[in-house]
This record gives structure tokens, C-alpha cells and sequence, in this order.
């Protein structure tokens, strides 16, 4: 893409997109492993048909080599992984805790990035990475548990964030030769795979679950995964994985904002504090980066 500019706004479009995640998760009245295997499923059946009708992706699919292949899989199951961890440690923590650990991905993005694509980062920039998490921290902090079953759940949030930070590697390097349709589908199927099976080891039902329920599914699948994490894949042919990383800690700007205008949530004084300190490094972040 010859334009930074257009880079950012699809960046920042597609970060708002993914905010809507926590609110249909919380309009969602199932359990997160299928809230998850459903938000992947509606939106590889959304799709589709940009697949079925296109001759040049359907070709694309069919000539994918054996590591093509592999590789797109392999994402699929690191996406799959990554809600799996993450939603099961909000069993032990609080969704505060788990929340901002996973915003550490950016400093997996930083350190990946730097050994496997040769990146290099100023001074400002990491400064700028270290503000906006310091940002993310202060919203949550109010909120955080010490105890040995937190512990764990901590840990597990952890690793997530270790994993989704995978997941966008593989993207990286895929999406360079790789059609965004192709590459999506594909990797959501994957999740798709193993998010079922691993709810059907779980013995959590499938069905039977409301109106509303059903529509949330929806809404994630179109808003978060459409509009947001496949938007994500598409500019991981321009942008590397530590720019989106550190983008999606804007994530928690914009629940807070639809929290307050569709939940009635309160937003806080320590919660404006924690906003203008992510704003402010991720400005920083990007300017510098961009230099």
C-alpha cells in the first residue's frame, strides 16, 4: 500500500472494529469456547463467497504448495489456541488482569520481530511501546487478584498473548505471497477445527442457546473478525506485526467508549488517566517507528 496514511486509518478502523469483541462477548449467553467456534465459523461463511465466486482465488487455493498449506493451517490453530487460553484463564482471574496481560503482546511483537524480520526499533519507540502498556495497566489495576489460582490464570493470559502474537508472525510472512481470502478462510477453518473439537472434549453443547445469543455470535463474526481481525490479515502485507500488536492496545479505548455508550458503563478518572497514557504512546510509537 503506497499510502501510510490510509495504512493508519484501516489500522485504527480496524482496531475500533475489534473493541466490539468484549461487548458481544458479554451479550453473548454462552460459553466462551463457543461463543469463539461460532464467531470463526459465521465469519468464514461470510467468506465464501469471495472465494466461490472468484476464479483467481479458487485457482490460488488449488496451487497452494504443501507449506502454503502448513503454515496457514498451523495459524488457524494458534488463533484457535489463543481464544482457548485466553477465555479459559478468565476462570481464574479477574477479566481485568487477563485482559491487559494479553495487551503485553507487543513486546513478543518487538522481540520476535527483531530476531526473525530484522526490526528495529529507536529509543522513542520502545518508550512509546512501554507508555501505552503502562496506560493499559492503569485501566485494569483496580481490578487485579493476587492468589494462587490468579497466578495461574495470569500464566494463562500469558501465553495467549505469546500465541496471537504467532498467529500474526505466520500472517507476516504468508501474506507476502498469499491473497487475503485465501489465507483467512483457511486459517479460520483451522480454527474452526480445533475450537470444535476441543468444545466437544469439553462436552459443551452446541445449541440451544437465545435469539440474542445467536445474533452476538453474528455481530462478532462481522464486526470483530470481519472488519477487525481480517483486516488485521490484509495489512500484514504492508505493515509488520509489531505495528498492529501495538495498535490492538487500542482495543481497550474503544470498549471502554461503546462499554459506556451501549452498557451505561462509568468511565472512570483512572480509566481517562489510562487512555490518554495509550494514546499517547501509541502516537509515539508510530511516529517513531515511522521515521
Amino acid at each position: 500500500m503506497k499510502s501510510p496514511l490510509i495504512s493508519y486509518m484501516t489500522l485504527f478502523f480496524g482496531v475500533f472494529a475489534l473493541s466490539t469483541s468484549a461487548i458481544f462477548v458479554k451479550l453473548a449467553d454462552a460459553p466462551a469456547t463457543i461463543t469463539a467456534f461460532y464467531r470463526m465459523f459465521f465469519a468464514t461463511v461470510m467468506l465464501l463467497p469471495f472465494l466461490l465466486v472468484n476464479k483467481k482465488n479458487r485457482k490460488e487455493l488449488c496451487l497452494l504448495s504443501k507449506n502454503q498449506w502448513g503454515l496457514g493451517l498451523l495459524s488457524g490453530v494458534f488463533l484457535g489456541a489463543h481464544y482457548v487460553l485466553w477465555f479459559e484463564s478468565l476462570n481464574y482471574t479477574s477479566v481485568a488482569s487477563s485482559t491487559v496481560i494479553v495487551t503485553l503482546q507487543p513486546l513478543f511483537s518487538m522481540t520476535g520481530g527483531y530476531f526473525l524480520f530484522k526490526e528495529r526499533f529507536s529509543k522513542g519507540a520502545v518508550m512509546g511501546c512501554l507508555v501505552a502498556i503502562a496506560g493499559s495497566i492503569v485501566i485494569g489495576w483496580q481490578d487485579f487478584q493476587i492468589s494462587g489460582q490468579a497466578l495461574f490464570g495470569d500464566i494463562l493470559a500469558f501465553i495467549a498473548a505469546g500465541v496471537i502474537t504467532a498467529y500474526f508472525f505466520i500472517g507476516q510472512h504468508v501474506r507476502k505471497k498469499l491473497s487475503l481470502v485465501s489465507y483467512s478462510i483457511i486459517g479460520y477453518g483451522s480454527s474452526i477445527l480445533f475450537l470444535g473439537v476441543f468444545a466437544f472434549s469439553q462436552q459443551t453443547p452446541f445449541f440451544d442457546y437465545s435469539v440474542q445469543t445467536w445474533w452476538s455470535f453474528i455481530g462478532l463474526a462481522f464486526f470483530a473478525t470481519i472488519l477487525g481481525q481480517t483486516i488485521f490479515n490484509w495489512l500484514l502485507k504492508w505493515l509488520s506485526t509489531s505495528v498492529i500488536s501495538m495498535s490492538i492496545l487500542g482495543e481497550t479505548i474503544g470498549t471502554c467508549i461503546l462499554a459506556y455508550l451501549i452498557l451505561d458503563e462509568v468511565i472512570s478518572l483512572q480509566q481517562g488517566i489510562g487512555i490518554a497514557l495509550i494514546l499517547i504512546g501509541l502516537a509515539s510509537f508510530l511516529i517513531q517507528q515511522r521515521k
